[in-house]
């Protein structure tokens, strides 16, 4: 669960008054993304298949903790509900048919995992005349070869083409800010037949395990028209990447607590981005053309206090736009660190003003040039000094070599979808022999699979829908790669994962020094009840020289506890903060999430590790779970990208960089446990020298004695572009987050040259940063309404 205050909940749904209650547009692109790895095998090849696999390939995925497994529809076509996708037919009850099917989490369920779908549309033009309603825990994919369109008609009535959070009488069907499990990809979303006054593509207001990805919306270019692409209000993202906006009055209208955007360009509208309200955006690889704004956050309140609390701008292009971003803090500014903003590598052509105050004012004079870095916030030094900054900024830290593309730019990599694989090359763990019910012990199957199969690039190791039980490590050969079906899940559980001074991997990908391929896609890692010797997953292989992001994994997410079959639920864990907890042994979780150990190096995009703080199937409750550790990067030489990587609620620290170089990570986001400092920080996970934990020795308050958001050891060439770290409670009360004391101190760097911090932004922990072992940066001296944010901090 995030916490949203309720001043910024006002503002985000008073303005659905502003906007029109109706569609969106798109226009096909076929989007191919296949990695060349024909140079790391002889016998691989690339030619193209007649379908897209997934039309083709045994629809075999189970539900498992679902009341009728055997009933239950994981893989919907919408032809097989009557839609046609002929361009003239009405398809819309067709289309919400096949979401519908199956008692799914619909208006007054708040959530569920016992209902996944995967809803499928063929080549086509689906007309629709109201809403698709994106149902909880739904992906709806096109086919990537050749994008379905959804076109609303003349007489649409309704939010949006595809609504994910549809507004009813008493509000909205699911809470934003627990809206997790979404995914919309491979389709055109098509608004050109509507009025002008009447167009948005899609609602999506959503929270973390969230994608779009690969779609165009196409509008409206009327003049004066008010189609938009993307209408968010609210939420707690997410990531969105590969997106394409052509005309309209906003090409994305977007307010989230924190979110990442990656490859979205935008051509001939009125405003490419209109962003209401943040903690933190980051945008990477803008491209922006003829637009009259291209990324205006100069909104305010009432009482005029800046609603965006901060933004960066990376590796982007403006062309022949008058405004290349529009801000609001300028003059006398509120709150003090309100609108911090980063511009960095953006290019500019033909650009009148490239950044401009809300009332015409002009605080970067335009042109056609690059900004190097341009920054407007609290600029802090080591030594805890601080400075106001508005304008261009000398960069501290240089862009590690290992981290920039051929251009330049910091690396990215798009999800690949397979979309020129035959579906021979698809090898389903359940035809050989997996069960994936959830119960069945799935060891020796699986192993089997990855001995006789991975290995060769040509295959992909495909996991059906399903719960996969694993008892013991499974070792994943390099050159392999692995790819779910709805979030696919490994749940781990057994004797070998109990010692947790001994901790064991579940699944172990490479061994130390392994160099080769190796790419996950779609996958939940959790456990059967306690395992506290359980590594989740860990990461050991490298990429060859000269192949950027061969090892990656997109949309791969932790989810310890909380949903149904882990026996981590309120009936076991729930909460009991009136009392004086010693950890109960049965709500223990795992020993660590994610471990990129030593030789590894590994591309990491839309990534959650999530220890639960409520439970996902009813009853919601809050629930008390011990998770010893997030994300752990010992990376000797790197690279390590990691691009909307959040972790949060375990124990000890849910960022961790120890010894590591050439580390990029854009918007982190975590939370300390709800229900710390009762128990502390200090139990019930030991603090193990061996793998460079914090022992929290030197604190004498209650509120020290907490979770870690972040620590970086004995690190260097660190980037960080974007980072939201919240304490949002003190035993599950919240009085501590006005006076900003619901922990002490929240991020840690210790002996780490090299390291830039943009945008650093934290709720309610009394020191920002500690560097050294002093607190320099203070909370109290860097307000941004709910938040407290600092531009830059370099060492």
């Amino acid at each position: 669960m995030r916490l949203l205050s309720s001043t910024v909940k006002t503002v985000a749904v008073s303005l659905l008054a502003l906007v029109p209650l109706t569609s969106a547009v798109y226009i096909p692109n076929p989007a191919v993304n296949q990695y060349p790895f024909n140079n790391l095998t002889s016998d691989f090849t690339t030619t193209a298949a007649s379908t897209w696999w997934l039309e083709s390939i045994a629809k075999q995925g189970v539900a498992a903790f679902n009341p009728n497994p055997s009933g239950y529809k994981i893989f919907r076509n919408v032809k097989d509900y009557g839609a046609k996708g002929d361009g003239t037919t009405d398809d819309t009850n067709a289309i919400n048919a096949a979401i519908q099917e199956g008692s799914r989490c619909g208006q007054g369920c708040d959530s569920s995992t016992l209902t996944p779908a995967l809803v499928y549309f063929p080549s086509g033009t689906y007309r629709i005349s109201k809403p698709i309603v994106a149902m909880y825990y739904s992906q709806l994919v096109g086919n990537p070869t050749d994008r379905p369109v959804i076109k609303g008609t003349a007489n649409f009535t309704g939010m949006a083409l595809i609504d994910a959070d549809p507004y009813g009488a008493t509000g909205n069907w699911y809470t934003n800010q627990n809206n997790f499990f979404r995914a919309v990809r491979n389709i055109v979303l098509d608004t050109t037949a509507q009025p002008p006054n009447a167009g948005t593509g899609i609602h999506w207001q959503v929270a973390q395990a969230t994608s779009l990805v690969n779609i165009k919306f196409v509008m409206s270019q009327a003049p004066n028209n008010t189609h938009q692409g993307i209408f968010m209000e609210n939420g707690s993202g997410g990531f969105m990447s590969d997106l394409e906006f052509v005309g309209g009055k906003y090409g994305a209208f977007l307010g989230n607590q924190q979110f990442m955007t990656r490859n979205m360009k935008f051509t001939n509208c009125q405003t490419a981005i209109f962003l209401n309200w943040d903690w933190q955006w980051t945008f990477k690889s803008l491209d922006i053309n003829n637009c009259g704004v291209g990324v205006d956050f100069s909104g305010v309140d009432t009482k005029g206090a800046q609603l965006v609390g901060s933004v960066i701008v990376l590796d982007s292009k403006i062309s022949n736009t008058p405004i290349g971003l529009k801000t609001a803090r300028s003059g006398n500014f509120t709150p003090v660190a309100g609108g911090s903003a980063v511009l960095d590598n953006v290019v500019l052509n033909n650009v009148r003003q490239a950044v401009a105050t809300a009332n015409g004012g002009t605080l970067l004079p335009g042109g056609s040039f690059a900004i190097d870095l341009w920054t407007q916030g609290r600029s802090y030094k080591t030594d805890g000094s601080v400075t106001t900054v508005q304008g261009n900024m000398r960069r501290k830290v240089p862009k590690p070599t290992a981290l920039l593309d051929s251009n330049g730019k910091i690396f990215e990599r798009s999800r690949p979808q397979y979309d020129r694989m035959p579906v021979a090359s698809f090898i389903s763990v359940r035809s050989h022999g997996a069960k994936g019910d959830g119960h069945t012990d799935d060891t020796a199957a699986l192993q089997a699979v990855f001995k006789t199969f991975g290995g060769n690039p040509n295959n992909i190791i495909y996991f059906d829908h399903g719960v996969y039980v694993v008892s013991n490590t499974i070792q994943i050969p390099v050159n392999t790669r692995v790819l779910g079906e709805v979030w696919s899940v490994i749940m781990a559980s057994g004797a070998v994962f109990q010692d947790r001074n001994n901790p064991k991997a579940v699944f172990c990908v490479g061994k130390p020094g392994d160099v080769g391929i190796a790419e996950f896609s779609e996958l939940i890692f959790q456990t059967k009840g306690p395992q506290p010797g359980a590594i989740l997953l860990q990461w050991n292989s490298r990429d060859p020289v000269g192949l950027q992001g061969a090892n990656g994994m997109w949309d791969v997410h932790f989810r310890v506890a909380g949903s149904r079959g882990t026996d981590l639920e309120a009936a076991q864990c729930i909460k009991n903060p009136n009392a004086t907890i010693t950890p109960d042994p049965k709500c223990l979780g795992s020993f660590m999430h994610l471990h990129i150990s030593k030789t590894a190096s590994v591309y990491i995009e839309n990534c959650w590790a999530w220890t639960a703080d409520h439970a996902l199937d009813a009853p919601f409750d809050q629930i008390t779970i011990y998770n010893g550790r997030g994300i752990y990067s010992e990376s000797v030489e790197g690279p390590v990208w990691m691009y909307a990587a959040a972790a949060e609620h375990s124990v000890l620290y849910q960022y961790q960089l120890a010894h590591t170089k050439n580390t990029f990570m854009a918007v982190i986001q975590s939370e300390t446990p709800y229900f710390q400092s009762n128990p502390d920080a200090t139990v019930p996970f030991p603090s193990l020298r061996a793998w460079n934990d914090p022992d929290f020795s030197s604190c004498t308050t209650k509120s020290c004695k907490k979770s870690w958001a972040l620590r970086i050891i004995n690190s260097s060439k660190t980037l960080i572009y974007g980072a939201g770290l919240y304490s949002f409670f003190e035993n599950y009360a919240q009085d501590c987050i006005n006076p900003k004391t619901c922990q002490e101190k929240i991020v840690d760097v210790r002996g780490s040259p090299g390291v830039e911090m943009f945008n650093l932004n934290t709720i309610a922990s009394t020191s920002m940063l500690d560097f050294e072992g002093k607190e320099i940066i203070m909370a109290k001296d860097n307000v941004n309404g709910f938040c407290q944010t600092v531009v830059e901090f370099s060492t």
